[in-house]
């Protein structure tokens, strides 16, 4: 993979700025946890919150970015928007979780992704995502497999749907939530039982890992996925929409090789596309 001058991308020296950026984010993050929080505001919805330290983690990773890479694109959930010039743009979640931070409750990360642009679309080639209660460095590289804490990783060996531990998760907004509750209860008779953490960048770092054999949710934006597919696809995984497609901002779904077909097609019969 090249970039527009035609130099190779170094997807590996991507996955290891990525790693070392949201390991320092992190660390911020886990520093702040206990303390006073002085701006709470709300963003689409009053369920859907920001924090000072989603802004101050967003701040951070992008001052380490650029400063190592001043010709790389930037966007960040916390409004940073930048064209570059490179090839390369970071895509970042500084606070995947944050209702789990604000009330200082497991589950919540750091999402850091290098993506290159292929055929007029970006996609990822490296990224990383820190667990950070947990303190799991996730990071993958395009070709180069998955790694939690330095050590590879892979799937789980689910084979069958009526024993996979699903993730999943909801949209701030209350209809929507109504709808997916639906889905959900249509979903529960058929797999081994469900979980729902609140990060979905960690929830697809669990696939990576066979903590859980599947996630699957709607409307993620791309910092939500952008380094947990790659993690995830790069441990074994498939990944994709209900429609043939691929992971997008419309659905994600993750899997085991044998799982992701029959989830695939009992979310698409209980109505998942449009929940």
């Amino acid at each position: 993979m090249t970039d527009p001058a035609g130099s190779p991308v170094d997807r590996e020296a991507l996955r290891a700025l990525a790693d070392r950026v949201a390991t320092e984010a992190a660390a911020l993050l886990l520093d702040g946890l206990d303390g006073v929080r002085a701006s709470v505001e709300t963003k689409s919805t009053h369920t859907d919150v920001v924090t000072e330290m989603d802004r101050r983690s967003e701040a951070l990773i992008v001052e380490r970015l650029l400063a190592a890479r001043p010709d790389d694109g930037v966007q960040g959930e916390e409004g940073t928007e930048r064209a570059g010039t490179s090839g390369v743009r970071w895509v970042i979640d500084p606070l995947d979780g944050t209702t789990n931070y604000l009330y200082r409750f497991p589950g919540f990360g750091v999402s850091v992704a290098a993506q290159s642009e292929v055929d007029g679309e970006w996609r990822s080639v490296a990224g990383a995502v820190v667990d950070v209660v947990h303190g799991a460095r996730y990071t993958a590289a395009l070709g180069g497999g998955a790694t939690c804490n330095g050590a590879e990783i892979s799937v789980s060996g689910a084979t069958e749907l009526n024993r996979a531990l699903v993730a999943t998760g909801f949209s701030y907004e209350s209809e929507r939530r109504r709808r997916q509750a639906a889905v959900l209860a249509d979903l529960l008779p058929a797999v081994r039982d469900i979980r729902r953490m609140g990060a979905a960048a960690v929830d697809l770092c669990l696939v990576a890992c066979g903590r859980v054999d599947a996630f699957y949710e709607k409307g993620l934006a791309p910092w939500d996925h952008a380094a947990g597919v790659l993690v995830a696809t790069e441990a074994g995984a498939i990944a994709g929409d209900l429609d043939g497609g691929p992971a997008g901002t419309g659905f994600v779904l993750a899997a085991t090789p044998a799982v992701f077909g029959p989830l695939r097609d009992l979310l698409a019969a209980t109505g998942a596309r449009t929940a």
